[in-house]
């Protein structure tokens, strides 16, 4: 089972936006790597090549977003369908907005653990009563979720393609990172609790990264243009 992580940045700005001394997406491509999420996919407009900067030597692979004209639904798409390219048995995605960097990998991991025990289902982490993200999207909804209306923002897609018949689940998992943005620092983040109990048996995540070695020499990172097949 393979779940990748989508994290989509309205802008470059939005992408490199400090979060406890480094970039957003860089925070939250290394905690969806600790959580067991793979392949990583940022999707953010890069003009200047300081995104790319930024997630150098890291497991990313940088995608050019949808056009602006295609909406959220678009750059979500975009994400999802880069994912599959990058590895073909990918069957869910975690749909990440950049402007949450403080998600426990523990919650990552609790998601996967329940898209084991129910591969059918959007999955949502809730946090003292409000939903939060990443969402888990299983790939087999990309089709339905394709076809909801662009001028919708990711809130109202969830609960759009939940309308379509797909099963949403909220699981409480105890993480405020989930649901408090980056407008609020680190040191001022209540207290991660974690799940009351275990949402499944522990996969065995991060094979993959255990065949590196930590010293190994930096490098740049992956680039993705859909529009071009590369």
């Amino acid at each position: 089972m393979t779940v990748a992580a989508v994290i989509l940045a309205a802008s470059a700005a939005s992408a490199l936006a400090d979060a406890a001394g480094r970039a957003s997406v860089r925070r939250i491509v290394e905690t969806a790597w600790a959580g067991g999420a793979m392949p990583l996919v940022v999707v953010a407009a890069d003009p200047d090549g300081t995104v790319a900067a930024a997630l150098g030597g890291s497991e990313a692979t940088l995608v050019s977003p949808a056009p602006v004209e295609s909406g959220p639904v678009g750059q979500i798409v975009r994400g999802m369908g880069a994912a599959a390219t990058l590895v073909a048995g990918t069957d869910a995605v975690l749909v990440w907005p950049a402007r949450l960097p403080w998600v426990d990998p523990e919650t990552v991991t609790m998601l996967l653990q329940a898209h084991g025990l129910d591969p059918e289902a959007m999955l949502r982490p809730r946090w003292d009563g409000t939903d939060g993200w990443p969402v888990l999207v299983p790939m087999r909804q990309l089709d339905a979720l394709a076809s909801l209306a662009t001028g919708r923002l990711p809130d109202d897609l969830i609960t759009d393609l939940a309308a379509t018949g797909v099963t949403l689940r909220t699981l409480d998992l105890g993480d405020p990172g989930a649901v408090i943005d980056r407008e609020t620092s680190i040191d001022h983040l209540p207290r991660y609790e974690g799940p009351s109990e275990p949402v499944g048996t522990p996969p065995d995540w991060g094979a993959a990264a255990a065949d590196g070695t930590d010293d190994a020499p930096a490098a740049g990172v992956r680039r993705m243009d859909p529009r071009s097949g590369e």
